[in-house]
This record gives C-alpha cells, structure tokens and sequence, in this order.
C-alpha cells in the first residue's frame, strides 16, 4: 500500500546540530588517520547561524605573521575580536604571546582567561580592565553592515591604546569607505581568503603602513 504521507523533515536546528556532529567526527578521524597537515589548527566546526567562517590556513598565517611583526622587539597586547582562527595561529606560532580573544561563542572558553565573551551588540561591556590595554587590535565583524561595523569600532576605539595602536580590519569589500570614515583605515593589496568559499569579497585594511608586507597599501585611485 502506498504511504501518502510526507517525509519526515528535520527542524533547522537539529540539521545544525547534525551538521557540526558530523563535522567534528570527520576531523576526528582525519586527525586520528594523519591526514591533518602537521601546521593546520583544527577548530570547532563553523556555525553558519553565528555568521562563522574560518580562515583559509594562508590566509590565517599571513596575518598572524603580520601581527607577530608587529610584536617584534616589544611586549604587546593583542586583541583579537570576533576571530578566532587568528588567535588559535597566533597560540600555535608564537605560544607565549600575550593574546586576548573577544567571541560571542562560548564553545571557545576552553581557551580560558585568555577568552572574553563579547556581543557586538553591546560593543562596551567587556571587562574594565581590557580598556585601552591593547597595543594591536584585529577586527572581523560578524556581519557586513554599516550598524555592525560602526558597533565594533566602538569596541576597538575602548580596547586600543591611546598611545599607539596598530588596527587590522578583516571585512568585506563593501566596507572600505566605511572603515575609512571610522577607524581611518586603508586596503592593503593582500586578499584574505576562508576554507568556505564566500560570495563576497573580503580585503584587510590597516591604519599603518606596512611597507612591503601584504602587498602595502593598495594604491589610491
């Protein structure tokens, strides 16, 4: 006899659920077989709810270099907010780096006193004592809004030094005037890239020159 009835559907959620599940045992059993490169940092699986992209490993090795150039020869502080590939290169490169992320997911906490929970949505309320505690601040926004971005550079303008602060923006394009008008930023001619492949295209912006590094500054047009 023929069964009219639909299928059964799973919910939204428990799809998502499956999904970082099935992610995570995949990770496993590469890692358990050797398949994992020896230099690869093995995150939680992306959550597309959150907005959650990884960086490519290139990508996430560039910039952590980068900021690591910028450590050179002084003890910095390094905040890293809403990016937690970047910090996770940053621990594996250089593990004694004074490194602080800021993450709206809790899944990262097991990186201790060295995570800080963090909604964009309120961009002041994080710990007093981050404020203007940081001599380099890396940014990712969650999202590619004007709203977004405007929030976020309220939390980098309350970590960062007043003395002297390197900035590096990761976001998207369309963000460029925008990232000038607020944080005084410029492309650099390096084209950041994520393990998932994105429709939009995304640029990283600083508010230092750095010379031969990234390319430079993209020229103005």
């Amino acid at each position: 006899m023929e069964d009219d009835e639909d299928p059964p559907m799973l919910s939204s959620h428990t799809l998502a659920a499956l999904h970082e599940f099935l992610s995570e045992q995949n990770r496993s059993l590469a890692a358990e077989a050797g398949d994992e490169p020896e230099d690869e940092v093995v995150l939680v699986s992306e959550d597309w709810r959150l907005s959650q992209f990884w960086y490519h490993r290139e990508t996430a090795e560039t910039v952590a270099n980068e900021v690591l150039k910028l450590c050179s020869g002084s003890v910095a502080r390094i905040a890293c907010i809403a990016c937690p590939t970047l910090y996770a290169y940053l621990k594996k490169i250089s593990p004694n780096v004074a490194a602080q992320l800021l993450e709206y997911d809790h899944r990262f906490n097991q990186y201790g006193k060295e995570f800080t929970y963090y909604d964009y949505n309120q961009p002041e309320q994080v710990p007093q004592e981050l404020k203007h505690a940081f001599d380099i601040v890396v940014a990712d926004p969650p999202y590619l809004s004007k709203e977004c971005l405007e929030k976020v550079a309220q939390t980098i303008s309350f970590l960062a030094s007043p003395e002297r602060c390197s900035l590096l923006l990761l976001t998207g394009e369309v963000q460029r005037d925008r990232a000038a008008e607020l944080l005084g930023l410029r492309p650099c001619v390096f084209r950041p890239q994520h393990s998932s492949k994105l429709g939009n295209e995304f640029r990283l912006f600083t508010n230092y020159d750095p010379g031969s590094r990234l390319g430079g500054w993209e020229p103005e047009k």
